[in-house]
């Protein structure tokens, strides 16, 4: 991996809330905005706009986990500051609004809750495999993960970091 595009994860992950610009990344490691996009996008598969939107997802996920935070108060903790904006985001990338996440987290159901909701029941809150149906394994929800997203790598290695750690 290149060092420039090391050095922009690395300040990304210390900022996450976005303070910093994308002209700022790029100054700070002495390249063009166009020039760093792409050696970011070689290295990384993405651009570096949506791998901070993955780490900003996972800074939240992290705080449902561990705060007694609003969904509101960690939306503005991760740079968003349009708490809708964030709900979308977060429930596109887990699967599950950051209230039902916390909820299911805090019951210790995560893994189970993928089959659809906090009981299992399948109320249509969590994701489906596309015929009406809830997956019933860990496996089939990173089919459904992988199928719906434009680069599916990404998202299942979120996924699976997530479910270890």
């Amino acid at each position: 991996m290149d060092k420039r595009v090391e050095k922009i994860i690395q300040m990304m992950r210390e900022d996450v809330r976005g303070e910093l610009s994308l002209g700022e990344f790029a100054q700070s490691v002495n390249l063009s905005v166009w020039r760093l996009c792409h050696i970011f996008k070689s290295d990384i598969g993405m651009p570096p706009i949506r791998y901070l939107r993955l780490l900003r997802m996972e800074r939240a996920r992290n705080l449902l986990e561990s705060s007694f935070l609003s969904v509101k108060e960690i939306a503005f903790q991760v740079g968003l500051n349009d708490e809708s904006h964030f709900v979308r985001d977060f429930k596109s990338t887990y699967g599950f609004s950051p209230a039902l996440y916390r909820s299911q987290f805090k019951n210790k159901a995560i893994p189970e809750a993928h089959n659809g909701s906090p009981n299992g029941n399948g109320n249509g809150h969590g994701p489906t495999n596309g015929k009406g149906t809830q997956p019933h394994s860990i496996r089939e929800h990173l089919v459904q993960i992988a199928k719906h997203t434009v680069l599916p790598t990404v998202h299942v290695f979120v996924y699976v970091f997530s479910y270890f750690n």
